[in-house]
C-alpha cells in the first residue's frame, strides 16, 4: 500500500503534470475558459491516461523494444478516437465546445510520458493507479482554472453545465455576481497564464508551509528494546 500511496501522491501533487511537468499547457490554457470546459477534457484525459496505462502495461512482454513508442501512440490514438466518438454522439455541444483538443489529446505528453517512463516497466494495477493519479491532477488543474477564470470573467460558475450534467443544470449556471458580468481579461488567452501563474504560486506557498510546518515538530525520540 506504500507503494501505491506514493504514486497517488506523486501524481495529485508532488509531480502534478500542470503544476510541476508543465506537460499538456496547449490544452491546459486553451479549453480552461470555463469550469464545464475543463471539466469535460479532464474526464477525456483522465480516460485515455488511465486505460492506455493499463493496456499498455498488460502489453509490455510482447512490445519489441524498438517500436515501442509506435505502439504505444497506436493505442492512444485508438482510445482517443473511442472517446472522440463517444462525445460527438452523446456530449454533441460539448464536442463543439472542445473541438479539435480532443483529438489533440493523441498529442498530449502526459499521456505519452507515463506510458513509456511507468506503464511499460509497471504491473497492471500501478499502472492504473498511476493513470488515475496523473488524470485526476491534470483534470484538477482544468477544473479549477476554468473555475478560477469563469468566476472572474463572466461572475458564473457551471454556465452551461448542461452539455455535460444534464437538463438539470441551468443555462447561466450559478450567477455569482448579479449582473452576470466580470473582469473580461480573465477570459482571454492572458488570463490562462495569469490564472496558471497563480495556481503555481498557491501550490509552492502550501509546500513551502508544509516544509516550515513539518521542520518546526520536534521529532520523537526512538524507543530501542532494552
Amino acid at each position: 500500500m506504500g507503494q501505491y500511496n506514493q504514486i497517488l501522491a506523486n501524481g495529485l501533487w508532488n509531480n502534478n503534470p500542470g503544476l510541476i511537468q508543465f506537460l499538456g499547457i496547449c490544452p491546459l490554457l486553451a479549453v480552461s475558459n470555463s469550469l464545464v470546459n475543463g471539466l469535460g477534457l479532464g474526464l477525456a484525459t483522465l480516460i485515455v491516461l488511465t486505460l492506455s496505462n493499463f493496456i499498455v502495461s498488460l502489453l509490455r512482454p510482447w512490445i519489441p523494444q524498438d517500436i515501442r513508442l509506435p505502439v504505444f501512440i497506436l493505442v492512444i490514438a485508438l482510445l482517443v478516437t473511442i472517446i472522440d466518438l463517444i462525445t460527438q454522439a452523446w456530449f454533441f455541444k460539448l464536442w463543439l465546445n472542445l473541438g479539435i483538443f480532443i483529438p489533440l489529446i493523441v498529442t498530449n505528453c502526459v499521456i505519452l510520458a507515463r506510458a513509456e517512463s511507468f506503464a511499460s516497466k509497471q504491473s497492471a494495477i500501478a499502472a492504473v493507479i498511476d493513470g488515475i493519479a496523473h488524470g485526476l491532477g491534470f483534470a484538477a488543474v482544468l477544473i479549477l482554472l476554468g473555475g478560477l477564470r469563469e468566476l472572474i470573467g463572466s461572475g458564473s460558475l457551471f454556465a452551461g453545465g448542461s452539455i455535460l450534467l444534464g437538463n438539470s443544470f441551468t443555462r447561466e449556471g450559478l450567477l455569482i455576481t448579479p449582473d452576470g458580468q466580470g473582469f473580461l481579461l480573465a477570459l482571454l488567452p492572458p488570463g490562462a497564464f495569469l490564472g496558471l501563474g497563480l495556481l503555481i504560486a498557491l501550490r509552492n506557498l502550501i509546500d513551502k508551509y508544509n516544509a516550515k510546518r513539518s521542520s518546526k515538530c520536534p521529532q520523537q525520540p526512538e524507543i530501542t528494546d532494552i
